[in-house]
């Protein structure tokens, strides 16, 4: 039962993170051909609420999908079950929400 949610999961995390994806790409491809600096781009993100869920959403989607993913390498590849796979699961999934999580605090609110 434990594989079908985290297969769901998965699935639904990246079902969110598709519009999520084209949204980054069109605000790229818009800064970088509007000339945008890196300054200018952090005046426009700073303190905008809009920013931070967009990408808050992104971050928490993207740190679900990689580390259900990575569990699936690790018990395939690397022979991982039990308690360890479940750790390394979590302990991958909290890294990548910390440092995403801390990238866009940095760039909405610090």
């Amino acid at each position: 039962m434990l594989n079908l949610r985290l297969y769901m999961l998965q699935r639904i995390s990246a079902l969110l993170m598709a519009p999520l994806v084209l949204g980054h790409l069109a605000v790229m491809i818009y800064a970088i051909q509007g000339g945008l600096s890196a300054a200018e781009i952090l005046g426009r993100t700073q303190g905008s609420a809009l920013w931070f869920m967009f990408y808050g959403t992104f971050v928490i989607a993207a740190a679900i999908h990689g580390a259900i993913g990575l569990r699936a390498i690790a018990h395939e590849w690397g022979g991982l079950n039990g308690v360890l796979l479940d750790g390394f699961m979590w302990f991958t999934g909290l890294g990548l929400f910390a440092f995403g999580g801390r990238a866009v605090w940095a760039v909405t609110f610090a």
